[in-house]
């Protein structure tokens, strides 16, 4: 992605336009077709921003995943509902976040854990090179068309979520240690009607285990859940590593899944790649045909030819 005009900075120190994202985000102008690129320097932010459904083509650029962190702690256990938890909010279309990191430091709990990192209804947005970090719900990929690229998503129960059309491209997808007795669920999609265009594909993307549970054992990791009764999702061409659980996927709460889902994997690779053991379900699909496959590339499941290159950012609009 080339270097971009910055109109404001942030910077924690007092350096810059503003001290925090929230306030530099209050002072972007409305409904605007130009891009208003914000960078937010390296610093801890701990603050809960949203981006309104009027904040469009907003760009927040950070240091690296590792040097700008927004940060915060809040969970449905402290009695929020799950969008209420979501530490960054976007609601305006052409969002872009770059080199940053979001985080919902709440940790896992027993009951009523939903504790989001970033909740997305912005259509045609772009998340890049950034690290989503949480526990249970760290995503919610809400609604409209989403490409997330070369970013590193951490969770354990349905860590990415809802119903957008969004494409994971040269993703890592980290399951993290859960608490005691609690299975890891990777997706959660949420396409509750066959009209909706919405599901995830995770395309060259690498699914393994995070720091904390690679040092444990006897946790069960599943590639997802069907949320709702038409659910979506796909893995392909992507490297599985032996954390993931030889059947796959997992019912919602032991309801035998309907047969309006769709879950496949095609060409993916890596010791937990085999379909052998996979669940016996109807919706779930072996794809062998590259011309079924190519349906959920990046031209095709979110048009991302016709928006994409106005973005700057690299992508494979193909298989």
């Amino acid at each position: 992605m080339a270097t971009v005009p910055v109109d404001v900075v942030v910077a924690a120190d007092g350096s810059g336009d503003y001290s925090s994202v929230s306030a530099a985000i209050a002072a972007a102008p409305l409904k605007s077709n130009k891009r208003h690129v914000i960078h937010i320097k390296k610093g801890l932010y701990k603050e809960f921003v949203i981006l309104g459904e009027d904040a469009w083509n907003v760009t927040l650029i950070g240091d690296g995943m590792d040097a700008t962190v927004i940060s915060g702690s809040r969970c449905c256990a402290d009695g929020f509902h799950t969008p209420q938890t979501a530490v960054l909010t976007v609601l305006g279309r052409g969002f872009i976040a770059r080199d940053l990191r979001v985080e919902n430091t709440a940790g896992p709990r027993k009951e009523l854990g939903q504790a989001v990192a970033l909740l997305s209804n912005s259509d045609q947005s772009v998340v890049f090179r950034c690290a989503l970090r949480g526990y249970q719900d760290t995503l919610y990929a809400e609604l409209g068309r989403q490409f997330y690229r070369e970013c590193k998503i951490s969770g354990t129960v349905d860590f990415i979520f809802g119903d957008a059309a969004a494409v994971f491209q040269n993703c890592d997808i980290l399951a993290r240690l859960p608490i005691q007795g609690q299975q890891n669920t990777l997706t959660a999609e949420g396409r509750d009607k066959p009209d909706s265009n919405g599901g995830f594909c995770f395309q060259s993307c690498t699914v393994a285990a995070d720091d904390d549970l690679a040092k444990a054992s006897g946790v069960e990791t599943y590639l997802g859940r069907p949320w709702k009764a038409y659910s979506r999702v796909i893995f392909m061409k992507s490297t599985i590593s032996n954390v993931r659980h030889a059947k796959g996927w997992l019912p919602w709460e032991h309801a035998a899944p309907p047969d309006t889902i769709y879950y496949a994997e095609y060409d993916n690779d890596g010791p937990g790649a085999a379909v052998g053991g996979r669940v016996k379900w109807s919706g779930f699909h072996t794809i062998q045909d590259a011309a079924e496959a190519i349906n959920f590339t990046v031209e095709k499941f979110i048009n991302g030819n016709d928006w994409l290159p106005g973005t700057g950012v690299d992508y494979k609009p193909g298989l």
